[in-house]
C-alpha cells in the first residue's frame, strides 16, 4: 500500500471522522455517524482505497519510497 493521502487531506479526514464518531456516541446523529471510523482509518494509514481505484493522489511523491520515480 503506497500512501496516497496528503497532509491536508489527512488532517481533514481525521478531524471530520472524530467529529462524526463523537456525534454518534452522544446520539446527536443516528448510527450512520459511526461511518466516521472510515475517514479516521484512511487518515491514520494515509491510504484510501477509493483514491487508488480512481488514480488520485493528494500527497507528494517521495523519492525515498521504494518504487517512486
Amino acid at each position: 500500500m503506497k500512501a496516497n493521502v496528503g497532509s491536508a487531506d489527512r488532517a481533514l479526514r481525521i478531524i471530520v471522522g472524530i467529529i462524526l464518531i463523537l456525534l454518534a456516541a452522544t446520539e446527536v446523529v443516528g448510527p450512520w455517524g459511526w461511518i466516521g471510523i472510515v475517514p479516521v482509518l484512511t487518515g491514520v494509514f494515509r491510504f484510501c482505497p477509493a483514491y487508488s481505484l480512481l488514480g488520485i493522489r493528494t500527497c507528494k511523491l517521495d523519492s525515498t519510497q521504494p518504487g517512486s520515480q
